[in-house]
C-alpha cells in the first residue's frame, strides 16, 4: 500500500475535501510507530471507502512536524476539509482505534445534518424534516438523525419519536436531548391516562402543565410546572422537576425561554 507523503498540499489538504485523510506522523527509529503502522494499514484497507491513510516521516519532513506541533510520535491526525478535526498519540490497540475512527470520521451526510439543525433552530421544521428524512432513508442507522427526527415528531407522534430514540446508539452530543424526548413521551402518556397519577390537590395543575407542553406552549408549561414544584416538588416522583429539565434540554440552554425560567426553577427547588 503506497501511503507515504508525496505532496502534502495535494495528498492531504486538497484530498481531505474529497475524503477524510488520516495522517500518521512517524519515524524509522520509533518502536511504537512500527507497531501502529500495520494496524492503520489494515484499517485503511477495510474502510477505503470512508477515509484514506497518508504517512509522514518526521525525519524527512521536519517542517510539517513543526507546523503541526508534533511533540511525540506516533501522532495520528484526521484531516477534513483542510483542517485537523481530531487526533491521538501512541500505539493504541486496533479495537480502540477502530472505535475512535467510527466516532470521528465525518458522515457523508454531515453537511445535510448540520443544515437541518440550523433549520430547526430557525423554526423551519418542515424543511428540516425533509432533509432528515432524506438522510434517514440513505443511512437508516444514523443515531444522530434518529434523535433529531424524534425531536420533530415528539408532539405529533410520540410513540414513533420514542421508537427512534430507543433504537439509537445515542452519542454524548445528543444524550440529553434523547432523555428529554423520553421524558416527554412519559408525560404525554400520563396526560392521556390520568388514572396513572395519584390523586392530589396539585394533580389538575400538573396535568394542565403537561397539556401546555403537548401543544408547545413552553412558557405556560414551565410556569405551571414550577408552581407544582412550589406546592409539592415530590409529586409524581418529582415529575415537575424532571419536566422542567427536559424542556430546558429540548429547547437548549441558549434559548430565551430556557434562560428566562432557569432562575425561577432553581428558586422553586429550594423554597
Amino acid at each position: 500500500m503506497e501511503v507515504e507523503i508525496k505532496d502534502f498540499q495535494k495528498d492531504v489538504l486538497e484530498e481531505s475535501f474529497n475524503i477524510p485523510v488520516l495522517v500518521d506522523f512517524w519515524a524509522e527509529w520509533c518502536g511504537p510507530c512500527r507497531m501502529l503502522t500495520p494496524i492503520l494499514e489494515k484499517l485503511a484497507q477495510k474502510y477505503s471507502d470512508k477515509w484514506k491513510l497518508v504517512k509522514i516521516n518526521t525525519e524527512e519532513h521536519p517542517e510539517l512536524a513543526a507546523q503541526y506541533r508534533i511533540r511525540s510520535i506516533p501522532n495520528v491526525k484526521l484531516f477534513h476539509k483542510g483542517k485537523v478535526i481530531n487526533e491521538f498519540t501512541g500505539a493504541l490497540p486496533e479495537k480502540m482505534i477502530e472505535d475512535w475512527l467510527k466516532k470521528t470520521i465525518p458522515n457523508k451526510y454531515s453537511e445535510m445534518i448540520d443544515k437541518a439543525k440550523v433549520l430547526i433552530e430557525q423554526g423551519k421544521i418542515e424543511d428540516a424534516r425533509a432533509i432528515l428524512e432524506e438522510v434517514h432513508s440513505g443511512d437508516i442507522t444514523n443515531s444522530d438523525v434518529k434523535v433529531l427526527l424524534a425531536k420533530i415528531l415528539i408532539f405529533e407522534n410520540p410513540e414513533e419519536a420514542k421508537r427512534l430514540v430507543e433504537s439509537s446508539n445515542v452519542s454524548d452530543e445528543y444524550i440529553e436531548l434523547a432523555n428529554s424526548i423520553i421524558t416527554f413521551v412519559q408525560l404525554f402518556d400520563k396526560m392521556k391516562n390520568e388514572h396513572i397519577l395519584n390523586e392530589h390537590p396539585i394533580k389538575r395543575l400538573y396535568l394542565d402543565a403537561i397539556k401546555c407542553l403537548y401543544v408547545r406552549k413552553f412558557s405556560d408549561a414551565l410556569e405551571k410546572f414550577i408552581e407544582v414544584i412550589r406546592e409539592d416538588k415530590f409529586y409524581d416522583d418529582e415529575g415537575a422537576r424532571k419536566a422542567c429539565i427536559a424542556i430546558f434540554k429540548y429547547l437548549g440552554e441558549e434559548n430565551e425561554i430556557t434562560m428566562k425560567y432557569r432562575r425561577d426553577f432553581g428558586r422553586a427547588l429550594y423554597v
